[in-house]
């Protein structure tokens, strides 16, 4: 079953006609901290859960329950994982943040913190994948395999849209608040 999706102009119509909606960023805090719609609130995906909805104010599973991130992909996985833990009223912001503010709607603009996620995963595959054939030409030819397995986890993550790697990267000290 697809993930039923809003458009930023007619969620900030409904935020504006209908108080005590919730709309919730899914990007870790340096993301957010960095740019985010003005009415989200923060609440990464590792954390995303029903409780920790709860905690923010978020009882009712039936109600409506827009979830954010940069594009949209981040937004997706949290709301299966929410409808999974029975928040059926989970919608995605279509396009993300960034599709916020391009239609021109209210954001927060903090200093740039950190590298995005997204980039941090570019350059920590690519890391790796240059270690793993150095070492395969230095020390053992088994070592190719580092750069195999990087590989078919960026295939993975691209066929997908769940990549681990950024679920480890956004635990990483620099990406919390």
């Amino acid at each position: 079953m697809k993930t039923p999706s809003i458009s930023p102009a007619e969620l900030a119509s409904r935020l504006a006609s209908e108080p005590g909606l919730t709309l919730v960023d899914v990007r870790t805090p340096a993301e957010f901290s960095e740019l985010h719609a003005a009415p989200a609130r923060n609440l990464p995906l590792p954390d995303a859960s029903p409780e920790a909805l709860r905690a923010l104010g978020h009882a009712d599973p039936a109600a409506p329950l827009f979830v954010i991130c940069q594009s949209g992909r981040r937004a997706e996985a949290a709301c299966e994982r929410l409808r999974a833990g029975g928040l059926e009223g989970a919608v995605v912001v279509a396009g993300g943040t960034e599709a916020w503010a391009a239609a021109g709607l209210p954001v927060v603009r903090g200093a740039k913190s950190a590298i995005g996620i997204e980039r941090q995963v570019r350059i920590g595959a690519g890391a790796l994948v240059v270690l793993g054939v150095v070492l395969a030409q230095t020390l053992h030819p088994g070592f190719i395999w580092v750069a195999g397995v990087v590989g078919a986890g960026l295939v993975f993550a691209g066929v997908t849209g769940f990549c681990g790697m950024a679920l480890v990267l956004a635990k990483a000290p620099w990406n919390r608040a």
